[in-house]
This record gives C-alpha cells, sequence and structure tokens, in this order.
C-alpha cells in the first residue's frame, strides 16, 4: 500500500459526500454536464489570501502569477484580492486584458520574449522583467519605434538558490534573467535612456515547504537589492522577491510555517539600508494562493482486476493531472491528496489503483491507494489540482480534448 498526500483543509462533506461551495461532487458534475471537471472554490481563495496578508508585513505587496491558473472567472476573483499579477506571454497579457486588468499592475516575466510581445506589452504600459540585455535592447529599440516609455525591470540571475525548492530558478548557470555580476552595468544603460526605471526581480526558486529556506533567501534578496543599487548609484523603486512557497503534495509534507516567513520578513523591513528605503516589495505567488483551492472530479467508467490487483478506470488522467501522474518532473511517483468524493465519508476498505483513460501506462492518478469500495459512476477527487493542471498538460493527447472547469 502506497500512502495518499494531504487532503488540504477546509472541505465540507454533504450527505457521506465531498462538497465543494455547499455543493455535492455529484450535482457540480451534473450542473457541468459532464466530467472530467475542475472545481476552484471562492471560499478557499478569500481564506488563503486572507491568511497570507494577516501574515506578511504590510509593506508587502502580493502578486498573482498568473500561470499557475489563468481560468478568466478565477483571474477575475483574484482582481479583487491581489495587488498585482505577473505573466509568462503574449496570450496572458491578453487574457489579462481582457480581464479589465490594469496594465500598471503588470509584470511580463519569462525568457524568450518576441519582438510583437514585447511591442504589446510597451505599448499597454506593463512593466517587462528583462531577462538579457539583448532583450533590454530590443525593448528600447521598439518603444522609440512605438513612441512610447517602456517600462522595464531587469530580472537577476543571483548566485544562490532557494534551499529545497522543487525548481531551482536562480544559481548557476540559467536562462532565467541577467548574471548578478552584469546587473547594475545593464541598469546603468537603461536608466539614461529615458525608459521608467522599475528595479529588480529576483526569483530563485519554487514549490519550498522549509519557513527557515525561504527566510533565508529573502534575506539574501534584500542583501543583493542593496548591493545592485548602490552599484547603480539610484535608490531602487521596486524589487519583486520573488516566490518559492510550497503547499504540501505528498504523504510526509507539512504546511510551510508563513507565520515565521513573515516574522522575518518584517524584522528585515524594519532595519532596511537607504538605498531600499522607499522601495515597493512584492513577492509573487501562484501554486500557494490557487493551488489547493482546486479539486479535479473524474468518474470511473471501469473497474477490473488484473493479477490480483484492483483498477478503477476514470475518464481523465494525466491529460489534465500530469502532475498528478508523476510525469511533471518527479524523480520517485508519489501519490496526491485523492478520495473516492462520492464516499468521502466511508472508512477505506480496499487497495485499489486508479488510472485514467490514455493508452499509456504513465497513465496514473493512484498507485495501491488505500481506499473505500469504489463502482463504475462513482467520482474521484484529485486535491491540490488548482495550479499547473488544466493549462499544464497535455490536453490534446490522443484527441482527449479539455476538461471542464467551474469557480464556485
Amino acid at each position: 500500500m502506497k500512502p495518499l498526500g494531504p487532503i488540504p483543509p477546509g472541505f465540507d462533506t454533504i450527505d457521506g459526500e465531498l462538497a465543494i461551495g455547499g455543493k455535492t461532487a455529484s450535482v457540480l458534475a451534473e450542473e457541468a454536464g459532464d466530467t472530467p471537471l475542475f472545481v476552484y472554490s471562492r471560499t478557499l481563495l478569500d481564506a488563503r489570501i486572507a491568511e497570507l496578508r494577516a501574515a506578511m508585513p504590510e509593506r508587502l505587496s502580493i502578486h498573482y502569477a498568473v500561470k499557475a491558473n489563468p481560468y478568466p472567472p478565477v483571474l477575475a476573483h483574484m482582481a479583487g484580492l491581489v495587488d498585482g499579477f505577473d505573466i509568462a506571454s503574449g496570450g496572458e497579457l491578453a487574457i489579462v486584458q481582457a480581464a479589465g486588468i490594469d496594465p500598471a499592475e503588470v509584470s511580463f516575466a519569462g525568457p524568450g520574449k518576441r519582438d510583437r510581445e514585447l511591442e504589446a506589452a510597451i505599448a499597454a504600459g506593463v512593466t517587462l522583467n528583462c531577462e538579457s540585455e539583448g532583450e533590454a535592447r530590443r525593448a528600447l529599440a521598439i518603444g522609440e519605434k512605438l513612441g512610447a516609455t517602456p517600462r522595464m525591470a531587469i530580472r537577476v540571475n543571483p548566485s544562490f538558490e532557494l534551499r529545497g525548492s522543487g525548481m531551482k530558478m536562480g544559481g548557476g548557470a540559467k536562462q532565467f534573467g541577467v548574471d548578478q555580476d552584469l546587473a547594475a552595468a545593464l541598469a546603468r544603460e537603461i536608466i539614461p535612456t529615458g525608459a521608467e526605471w522599475r528595479g529588480w526581480h529576483i526569483f530563485s526558486g519554487s514549490q519550498a515547504l522549509d519557513a527557515e529556506a525561504i527566510v533565508e533567501t529573502q534575506a539574501n534578496v534584500l542583501a543583493l537589492a542593496a548591493q545592485l543599487a548602490d552599484e547603480v548609484g539610484e535608490p531602487l523603486p521596486k524589487l519583486n522577491m520573488g516566490g518559492g512557497f510550497g503547499i504540501p503534495y505528498f504523504n510526509g509534507d507539512t504546511p510551510l510555517a508563513i507565520d515565521r516567513v513573515g516574522a522575518a520578513l518584517a524584522e528585515r523591513f524594519a532595519d532596511l539600508p537607504e538605498t531600499l528605503a522607499e522601495t515597493r516589495f512584492c513577492i509573487e505567488l501562484g501554486r500557494y494562493l490557487v493551488g489547493e483551492a482546486g479539486v479535479y472530479l473524474t468518474r470511473i467508467v471501469d473497474r477490473k482486476e488484473s493479477h490480483g490487483q484492483t483498477f478503477l478506470v476514470t475518464d481523465g488522467g494525466l491529460h489534465h493531472q500530469l502532475a498528478a501522474s508523476g510525469n511533471f518532473g518527479t524523480v520517485v511517483r508519489r501519490n496526491y491528496p485523492l478520495a473516492i468524493a462520492t464516499r468521502f465519508a466511508a472508512e477505506p476498505d480496499e487497495e485499489a489503483n486508479v488510472v485514467g483513460c490514455l493508452c499509456t501506462p504513465l497513465d496514473r492518478l493512484a498507485d495501491q491507494a488505500h481506499l473505500p469500495r469504489a463502482e463504475v459512476g462513482d467520482l474521484v477527487a484529485v486535491f491540490c489540482a488548482g495550479a499547473y493542471g488544466a493549462t499544464a498538460s497535455p490536453m490534446e493527447f490522443l484527441g482527449q480534448g479539455a476538461a471542464q472547469q467551474v469557480l464556485v
């Protein structure tokens, strides 16, 4: 038997079933008309932001990383909760523009920005987090052609990493950002052009659950930002400190102690060097804000036995939940949080494998899991599905198509 990951707090039970937003899984599936279905909870989104604001210093702004979940109703809801948005493509720029989000509160990071993306961002008034000297110079030339003043920051590739992070975004040779020993020189090149100088973006890693590692990294980010500002010779207008806050996915994971992170950051803010005294600070978070607020519902379409093992075959799978299947960078596959949604209150009484409908043995949602006995027609819930699910999975694989989505 392989343990399941921890189900996030905040979910209800109605008549023995999983309930989200006051409706059972069965009702939600019926209203949607079909499965698979992603369900996102307004209540859990609100609670996460409120908890985060209570823990962090008041001076710290919170930005939402759109790539985690760009579903328009989620984006519209987040617009009333956060202070800004971070995008990573021209497509995401179009999404935030369609949502009516103020471009002045949007920043655009990511390597390989095409000229047409730079042009659209400059014309809209979005801040460009430049990833290289070449990109910065292209942006300046495009701004001159448009007769527009680009808003420009530099993404810095720091010499340090975020310890224990799931993805290391800084330290050593990276496609992300300008190496820290070259960043000040590029800023000194940008500022005299008349571009609106917006400061630094320093992102060193993601999906960390160790509060002390995040505290250490944030201290390093502040020290590096101050050092670079001194080298530039001007106070720093804004610092995007990145994110890195993780959520528990697997058995043994423990939630991040954000009170510890917030308290340490408040101490740092109380003792800033002069070059950072008037700086606007923000963190950008995606998974941490929306990941635990989402559930993926998929229906069992077959129950079969093979060599003494039970397989529950669903109408969903890795084409919507690539990470849960273990095919999103996991070295050793472990089970995500998962339950039989229509028997949510029942006690486990059998060992079963939950698999998807694709013609590949990689399509697994749970291995040798201890679950209540489930039959054809029952619904399976995969938790922590609010981030990097619907748009970070190969939805067109084998012609399966997209899952439905709903915000409740």
